[in-house]
């Protein structure tokens, strides 16, 4: 079976859509964003990986799976110009309008384009207790028991450690930027932990290099928390402002979760009482938990 999987954005979206890749059957073409390539290319034997600029490329033969993870019009309009059998996901209806099809309601009734409306969908999000990856399986007739990413080895990392802390999220979402990593860092040092704040680099393999290179990941919801649930790195995340129940854990993540998710989930302001809400007594015990192989929190 050929499958055309289009998902772009964003790069942490992408990695914990990696798992398909180990039950999709016969070869497979993605469509991302070209930063995104270099997490992609060469994973799987069976995989094509082309950047969105060079999406033509996909038209060269027809699919009997095509998978649309994307909520936008373009992308959506070129996926009707593919020949596919079957689609599952998002697509253009005759008026031009975004609809998805029903056996993807599971992770779409959540999104920006459910049928439900935005604010229906956020409460169906913060009521979800199942993971993205066990919604899109099932959606897709599979069945989801912890089939892990698949993420290249990264690039030699020249800085190693106990603790990496990656204290920045993406720009669309301030809240998840904790405010106490500082304090978290020197009192992490204080206990004779070697701790590093995880620099920014040009490439992701080098970012996924650093991350392997540490005992432990403390992070928000963002793209190195996927990597250190790729490469086996053991982490310790905060989520202030999105959910914690759509992350598989894979028996390696202490999740920290707000007292005041509720009433900032989604919400892409900034707010000072969100991003103080966890202690940091809190995450100090979690990280040294993980570090001596302890239970995580739920």
């Amino acid at each position: 079976m050929s499958t055309l999987i289009v998902k772009l954005n964003a790069t942490g979206d992408v990695v914990r859509t990696t798992p398909l890749l180990r039950c999709l059957e016969g070869p497979v073409t993605w469509i991302t964003a070209r930063g995104n390539c270099p997490l992609l290319e060469r994973v799987h034997e069976n995989l094509r990986c082309l950047p969105w600029d060079d999406r033509v490329q996909a038209l060269d033969s027809g699919y009997d799976l095509a998978i649309n993870l994307e909520d936008e019009p373009e992308t959506a309009a070129f996926v009707r110009k593919v020949q596919h059998r079957r689609l599952f996901g998002a697509f253009l209806d005759e008026q031009g309008r975004m609809q998805y099809t029903p056996e993807a309601r599971g992770w779409f009734d959540l999104s920006l384009i459910s049928v439900y409306g935005r604010q229906k969908a956020d409460e169906l999000k913060l009521a979800n207790r199942r993971s993205y990856q066990d919604l899109i399986f099932e959606g897709l007739g599979l069945n989801f028991r912890g089939q892990e990413y698949l993420l290249p080895n990264g690039a030699a990392s020249d800085i190693a450690g106990d603790v990496a802390i990656a204290p920045v999220a993406g720009p669309a979402w301030p809240m998840k930027n904790w405010a106490h990593y500082e304090q978290l860092g020197q009192e992490l040092r204080a206990a004779g932990l070697a701790v590093n704040v995880l620099p920014r680099r040009q490439t992701l393999l080098e970012h996924v290099g650093d991350v392997r290179a540490h005992r432990c990941l403390v992070s928000g919801d963002s793209l190195p928390m996927h990597i250190a649930l790729g490469v086996g790195t053991p982490c310790v995340t905060l989520f202030n402002c999105t959910s914690p129940w759509e992350i598989h854990d894979y028996g390696r993540q202490t999740k920290l979760v707000s007292p005041m998710l509720a009433e900032f989930f989604y919400r892409r302001h900034q707010d000072l009482r969100a991003m103080t809400a966890i202690p940091v007594e809190l995450v100090y015990t979690s990280v040294l938990e993980r570090i001596r192989g302890g239970v995580a929190h739920e």
